[in-house]
């Protein structure tokens, strides 16, 4: 597996660890043909500001887990309802669905290849 399939199958798996915490509509964007400073984005929608903290909690503890080194960890996590994670190749998007239809990334990254969701 090359570092590419690596990168979209580790996004896949971060996927699915946030949709087994109820996470909602999740995408998964391969969008490294059109960003010269990412390879993947994953997208999902948050329930609630405490649904948003205690996501970004158990999702840094599966990405130590994972040997993910996130660049941007912050004790406090936002209180406007988006987290965003950095992961180098793979950032992160936790975001209320009010900001997720306002600000609508899958179309703003419409020539990203879908690799899940919408």
């Amino acid at each position: 597996m090359n570092s590419d399939q690596k990168t979209n199958q580790l996004a896949i798996d971060i996927a699915q660890f946030l949709e087994e915490n109820r996470a909602l509509d999740l995408s998964v964007i391969d969008v490294s043909e059109t960003a010269g400073w990412t390879d993947c984005f994953v997208i999902a929608t948050v329930t609630s500001l405490a649904h948003l903290k205690a996501l970004a909690r158990q999702l840094w503890s599966f990405l130590a887990e994972k040997d993910v080194e996130v660049f941007n960890r912050h004790k406090d996590v936002s209180k406007e309802g988006w987290q965003l994670i950095d992961c180098g190749s793979i950032i992160i998007h936790l975001m209320s669905s009010e900001l997720r239809e306002f600000y609508n990334l899958e179309k703003l990254w419409h020539e990203g290849k879908r690799l899940l969701g919408r």
